[in-house]
């Protein structure tokens, strides 16, 4: 049974050395949609042209992820909007920008002054439908309760989304969450009636949508800008006066032209953002060495995850068997972990560790436990009384019962609830991409907010490979460490 843990552990540990993170690179963040990417390879540009080494942690997730990676300096800079900061960060709905800035001073934060264009929210339906129906405010929503509201998952819960709108306007429908690039397919198929908008999305023209009126002034000002930490100005003054310099320049129709070269002309953020500031495009890199990077990443999730989840479920799964009152205690716990909501627990993580791969490695440990643990119970479990009592009989110590009889016995169990650990978490480690972990989650969320097949093949294909090596290996491991004399009885 050692050498099972050090082969598995050494292989493993192999593909997992992630790299260091160097403490002198700014980092910018950015929210999983369009705009804010683009705007984050803005600041991501400014900040090449000062000569600052710079790192973008794209597509972390919704607003709470981005906020408390700044305040607790996992990231120095990201995109945002003064209605989310004043009405759900702050929470001060009333406060003029000064009051704002002094707000952000005592965490330790700055922001810029406004870009120059108003992304404020909206709700919009297919135009054909609008006119239909005769809606052109949102207030006439309220004369059709049959209509199919499908809002973004963030604006469901926001203190200025769905709950306080249809408060505001007494409407009488019911909606469903929904990721925000996925609601314009759905009005553009009939699936959906009605969906949030950003003022300068691009599929507002594209889809010929109508943008009802907010004739009761509910939704903010959402001026954007960016937050940045106080200590960047020493750190990267002439990054923060580029940042600043920003000011003015991006009107809504120029940011709506940014997004619609992305969106619906498929060109990179990166090249688009670097057209606009007029520089060089950083050099993307092929779609062999983007799916290498990701794979070396995703291994380090998996690996170092159920390398740590060996070293805990193992012992306990000896506990349980030995101990079957504390036994039923520990199955049950690790049961429950297992049923919870797999991104639930990797946001409930960031917390405790931040963004990136640790929390990521956390949630994954936690999910492997299940498995091994209950695995490992049975196999030992299962051992025939009458084993376990000869070995009794004949003087041997409970230590060498454990290691020379009963772990080999039990050995082909405890391999088989490894390997669906380790299945499971190749899977489950894609939703990392969603808290700056990187792995294969990377492409495939950049593929379903652009509407790209080819992205989220590339993320998809190999990690469906990868379960199918790693459960590969696990069988071969199996044979080679099973005694022949097991492997013939167990063929006959």
């Amino acid at each position: 049974m050692r050498r099972v843990l050090i082969l598995v552990l050494a292989f493993f540990g192999a593909a997992c050395s992630a790299p260091a993170k160097q403490g002198s690179v700014v980092i910018i963040g950015s929210k999983a949609f369009t705009e804010s990417v683009i705007l984050g390879e803005i600041a991501s540009g400014l900040a090449r042209q000062a000569d600052i080494e710079v790192r973008h942690r794209r597509q972390l997730g919704g607003t709470r992820i981005l906020w408390r990676a700044l305040e607790n300096g996992q990231i120095d800079v990201y995109p945002e909007y003064t209605g989310t900061l004043a009405q759900e960060l702050l929470q001060m709905p009333d406060a003029d920008f000064g009051a704002l800035r002094a707000a952000l001073a005592e965490k330790g934060l700055a922001m810029t002054d406004p870009l120059g264009f108003n992304n404020t929210y909206a709700l919009g339906m297919a135009s054909q439908r609008a006119a239909q129906l005769g809606i052109h405010s949102i207030s006439d929503l309220r004369g059709h309760a049959d209509l199919r509201f499908g809002l973004s998952n963030e604006f469901m819960q926001r203190a200025d989304g769905w709950p306080g709108l249809r408060e505001a306007y007494a409407l009488p429908q019911t909606a469903t969450g929904l990721d925000h690039d996925l609601a314009y397919r759905g009005l553009a198929n009939g699936a959906l009636d009605v969906t949030d908008l950003y003022r300068t999305d691009a599929e507002i023209p594209y889809y010929q949508l109508a943008v009802l009126d907010d004739d009761r002034g509910y939704f903010p000002s959402y001026q954007a800008v960016y937050l940045y930490r106080l200590d960047l100005r020493k750190r990267a003054p002439g990054f923060v006066q580029a940042l600043n310099g920003l000011a003015g320049r991006i009107d809504a129709a120029t940011m709506q032209s940014l997004n619609a070269r992305v969106k619906l002309e498929r060109q990179a953020e990166a090249s688009v953002a670097a057209n606009w500031l007029g520089i060089d495009a950083p050099t993307r890199s092929g779609r062999s060495s983007r799916i290498w990077k990701r794979t070396v990443e995703h291994l380090a999730l998996v690996g170092i995850s159920l390398g740590l989840a060996l070293l805990v479920a193992l012992p306990l799964g000896v506990f349980a068997a030995r101990r079957p009152r504390l036994g039923q205690v520990i199955l049950t716990t690790t049961g429950l972990l297992q049923t919870l909501p797999s991104l639930a627990v990797f946001v409930f993580m960031i917390p405790l560790l931040g963004i990136g791969a640790k929390p990521a490695i956390a949630a994954l440990f936690l999910y492997s436990l299940l498995p091994i643990v209950r695995n490992t119970h049975a196999g030992l479990s299962g051992i025939p009384r009458e084993l376990r009592e000869t070995a009794a009989a004949i003087g041997l110590p409970s230590r060498t019962r454990l290691w020379r009889i009963e772990l080999p016995l039990a050995l082909g169990t405890i391999l088989a609830g490894i390997k669906i650990a380790a299945v499971i978490n190749v899977g489950t480690a894609t939703l990392g991409a969603l808290i700056g972990a990187g792995g294969y989650g990377q492409p495939i969320l950049a593929g379903i907010r652009l509407d790209d097949i080819g992205l989220i093949l590339e993320g998809a294909i190999p990690a469906a490979a990868l379960a199918l090596v790693v459960q590969a290996v696990f069988e071969i491991i199996e044979r080679l460490l099973t005694p022949r004399g097991l492997r013939l009885a167990a063929r006959q």
